[in-house]
């Protein structure tokens, strides 16, 4: 991940960073690791991805029913599929992210909770 990171330009950089600081806080126990050639975190599972592209970074892996619940704090970006862009100069708020990354992760762990009731 530091590699993906260094290799930005140093606004994307910057915003990246801050996001990944954000997303550990709110995911301590999540596995930091690159998949699909972008920064990932795994906890019982793919649990958020972001990249950087040209003309904007995204969070990834937001499902559409989290999306819809979060429509009125995403009304200020633009929210395509399951991915959330924005810009270094528009980031997401902290606030929101760890909002977004918590959700994930109770998402996540109802999943392996179920999974295991089954076996």
């Amino acid at each position: 991940m530091d590699s993906y990171l260094a290799a930005l330009p140093a606004d994307q950089r910057r915003a990246l960073e801050k996001l990944r600081r954000t997303i550990k806080a709110a995911a301590p126990k999540a596995e930091e690791t690159i998949s699909y050639a972008i920064p990932a975190y795994k906890y019982h599972g793919a649990l958020i991805f972001f990249a950087a592209f040209k003309k904007h970074l995204g969070l990834y892996a937001v499902g559409k029913g989290l999306l819809k619940e979060l429509s009125d704090e995403l009304e200020a970006w633009e929210v395509r599929g399951t991915t959330i862009h924005f810009t270094p100069d528009k980031p997401l708020p902290a606030t929101l992210v760890k909002k977004i990354v918590k959700l994930r992760i109770a998402e996540n762990e109802a999943r392996a909770k179920a999974k295991a009731a089954k076996r």
